[in-house]
């Protein structure tokens, strides 16, 4: 899977997502300012939401379309949520071409097939399937068709809304997608992070898995990449003083870049599977053990414990060798500290 200059199958660092969603709240400059600030923090990307109230709900005041899910928005309409919350698609030129000056890859998370067809215009190079439309099958078919990777968030998944949505990506022709493992809380408690789900994502489904994360702090996302997640994804702003829906649960310019470098950090430290010694190791090897001569011998005089020992350094023969060696007869003059030579096996 390859996302603009991103390619999963040559990179092995994490494909860093930082998340604007609403948090420029109203300001196109607030906005503007936080895709500069993600690029300084090390983030790969910077992701957009592409919707209006309009497109996700309807005004109503009856009481299905208020929120009462445990969240910070309790007692909001869905409307009204949505209403304050969106990214103004006016805006989305200007900080997609912002975010190519800054080299930072910039996608969006379209909600409803007018996203899309917008989206398309703006040449888009990846779309995110949110988690709460993990579930709208139709979307996913459409988004799908595009031919352009897609990430998939599981925040509220079951087993069987997983699988159709894989099924319908892959029934378009499209086999580059992601899942990432989310928890549809905000702030969602680390205890319901789950991250043994993420091998779980690769191993089962046969997919790039990663993490759209919603706790609090970096320990979530630094075991995420010390589990093989390749995508993290985390809500940033510039200021949590700018306010917004989505401010709380969000990352700052200083806790994002801390995040940044403790998983890139996590990275080098996960590394790959080799049984081959790295140079360092090698020259390590100096303070194993070999057998050196610890008392001079003479040649002729039978090789004993007594004058031959495992020790440091390990320059020697291998210690392996001890039983093999004893008994023998020293085929020359051995010194105390000498080495002892490979033909004595033989002889």
């Amino acid at each position: 899977m390859k996302i603009q200059d991103f390619d999963f199958n040559k990179e092995n660092s994490v494909f860093v997502i930082a998340e604007l969603s609403a948090n420029h709240n109203g300001s196109l400059e607030a906005a503007l300012e936080t895709i500069r600030a993600a690029k300084r923090t090390g983030a790969n990307a910077i992701k957009l939401q592409t919707y209006t109230a309009d497109t996700l709900t309807i005004q109503s005041d009856k009481d299905d379309f208020i929120i009462k899910s445990g969240s910070i928005w309790d007692g909001k309409t869905f409307y009204d949520l949505y209403k304050s919350a969106y990214t103004p698609w006016e805006w989305h030129e200007q900080l997609f071409n912002c975010a190519m000056e800054e080299g930072l890859i910039c996608f969006s998370s379209p909600f409803d097939k007018s996203a899309v067809d917008f989206l398309e215009n703006l040449n888009v190079p990846a779309y995110k399937i949110a988690s709460f439309e993990i579930t709208d099958v139709p979307l996913i078919e459409y988004v799908a068709s595009k031919g352009k990777p897609v990430i998939l968030s599981t925040g509220i998944a079951t087993y069987e809304d997983i699988e159709l949505a894989l099924d319908a990506c892959r029934r378009m022709g499209n086999h580059n997608i992601a899942l990432l493992k989310c928890t549809s809380s905000y702030p969602a408690p680390i205890e319901e992070a789950n991250m043994a789900m993420i091998p779980d994502f690769k191993e089962r489904f046969n997919v790039i898995s990663g993490l759209s994360d919603h706790t609090l702090g970096s320990t979530v996302p630094i075991v995420a990449t010390s589990l093989g997640a390749r995508i993290i994804e985390k809500h940033f702003i510039l200021d949590r003083s700018i306010g917004g829906p989505d401010a709380s649960f969000s990352m700052n310019e200083e806790e994002f870049t801390k995040m940044v470098k403790a998983v890139r950090e996590a990275e080098k430290a996960v590394g790959q599977v080799s049984y081959d010694p790295t140079e360092k190791q090698l020259k390590g090897r100096a303070f194993s053990r070999s057998l050196y001569v610890v008392k001079d011998i003479k040649k002729g005089e039978v090789l004993s414990e007594e004058n031959v020992r495992s020790i440091r350094p390990g320059f020697s023969l291998a210690p392996k060798y001890l039983n093999t060696l004893l008994g023998k007869k020293a085929n020359k003059f051995y010194g105390k500290g000498d080495r002892l030579t490979e033909d004595l096996l033989n002889d």
